[in-house]
């Protein structure tokens, strides 16, 4: 019998080297995780750093359907981000790749390692604007409808890549 899949959201961003190139590779391997299927891919965005100095960021946020744990799937995303090359010198530091662990089904995780749904998504244009192109409708759990957050990020710079 196989586990139950669940819908998780995955926010992607890169702003060092080719970041187009790795947000795209970067889906494809996620699209290859083991009992995962890539349901679905927002269109490419750009986006000014958010609380950062660098370049632009390509952004981009994708569905996958997963009967990896919540904790697995964030494993697997900080591998990947490593294998791009990802260093951490200090905090919001340009990247050449960023995965993000958005929602969980409809789990509210909080632990030491991993704070579900993300705490910053909501003031994020480059977060909120590719998750409500694949889906309007989605809630947040603990926080109700995502909609109701983007005139909060109105202000941001983000425009939808060709």
């Amino acid at each position: 019998m196989s586990k139950m899949q669940v819908a998780a959201f995955i926010g992607i961003g890169a702003n060092l080297g080719d970041a187009q190139a790795s947000v795209q590779q970067a889906i494809q391997r996620l699209a290859q995780l083991p009992e995962t299927i890539l349901k679905a891919q927002s269109s490419l965005f750009l986006s000014a750093p958010v609380d950062a100095l660098g370049d632009d960021y390509v952004n981009a946020v994708i569905e996958l359907s997963t009967a990896l744990s919540a904790l697995d799937l964030l494993h697997a995303l900080q591998e990947l981000e490593l294998a791009f090359g990802r260093e951490r010198p200090y905090r919001n530091a340009p990247r050449t790749l960023d995965l993000d662990l958005l929602l969980y089904a409809d789990q509210s995780i909080h632990t030491e390692e991993l704070t579900l749904p993300h705490p910053r998504m909501t003031e994020r244009a480059f977060v909120l604007l590719p998750l409500l192109q694949l889906d309007p409708f989605i809630r947040i759990p603990g926080k109700g409808a995502a909609h109701q957050f983007a005139p909060g990020v109105a202000d941001q710079a983000i425009r939808k890549l060709a």
